[in-house]
């Protein structure tokens, strides 16, 4: 199960519901759930927390900063746990399945084009849309 310093430091009061989706956000092998998913999976292992709940502990930990929200096209919000490290994102058009990637390159050209045009990058998002090759 999740760990109660994680809710702590966010200065979140720990609680059954915040310690089974916190723990379930850790051991899901897809790092990508939508509130619908979270809920599902609890159900699934036999605990009981409405889909209310799951939404307003993800916004709650979304509001902490334990959780980033992604809105990609065509779909609903999807959430992922906060990481030091940075990654982008690519999802497929078909299966809707959300892909994490990281590129030095990429990264490095989205700096110097900042630079380019007289500015710092602070913080960016990068999304690839793409379909199975036919």
């Amino acid at each position: 199960m999740a760990d109660n310093t994680e809710l702590k430091k966010a200065g979140l009061k720990v609680t059954l519901p915040r310690l089974k989706v916190l723990g379930l956000l850790e051991s899901a092998e897809d790092h990508h759930l939508s509130a619908e998913d979270v809920y599902k999976a609890l159900l699934e292992s036999g605990d009981d927390v409405g889909l209310a709940t799951v939404y307003r502990v993800l916004t709650q930990f979304e509001a902490a900063g334990l959780v980033l929200r992604h809105n990609f096209e065509g779909g609903h919000a999807v959430f992922e746990l906060a990481k030091d490290e940075h990654h982008d994102h690519m999802v497929d058009t078909a299966s809707g399945r959300v892909i994490e990637f990281c590129d030095p390159l990429i990264e490095q050209r989205q700096k110097e084009i900042a630079e380019e045009h007289g500015y710092e990058l602070v913080d960016h998002s990068l999304t690839l849309y793409v379909k199975p090759k036919s």
